[in-house]
């Protein structure tokens, strides 16, 4: 399966934004899917993830509150809302997606996708 992450660009303090990864050359709701993120000189970090059919949902620790993971299998797409942006979320962030149900390790994902960059503007 292919995924295209898409929706990132500049944002100001505050604000919101929409991520979306589409998928195409297999059916989504086969996998778990996850969202990542890596800034400059750091570590992957895990964001939000949601198991097959979207009955459950886990986010990083530090994301709590402000992440929303949802997924419209009939769409072929995943999205992480993310709402009062900090600086500190300028990031890579990265689609994935899991044969198993659903995984926080960033191990444990077999398909990832391009990476749409996301600046927050102070």
């Amino acid at each position: 399966v292919q995924l295209q992450a898409s929706g990132g660009g500049l944002v100001q303090a505050g604000g919101s934004l929409r991520l979306s990864c589409a998928a195409s050359g297999g059916t989504l709701s086969t996998y778990g899917m996850g969202w990542f993120r890596q800034a400059p000189g750091k570590e992957r970090e895990f964001v939000a993830a949601i198991s097959r059919v979207g009955i459950s949902t886990f986010y990083g620790d530090s994301m709590k509150g402000r992440f929303t993971i949802t997924r419209d299998d009939a769409k072929n797409t995943a999205f992480l809302h993310i709402v009062s942006l900090t600086p500190e979320d300028t990031a890579v962030y990265y689609c994935a997606a899991t044969s198993r149900i659903y995984s926080l390790n960033v191990d444990h994902y077999d398909y990832w996708g391009q990476g749409t960059q996301v600046t927050v503007s102070s």
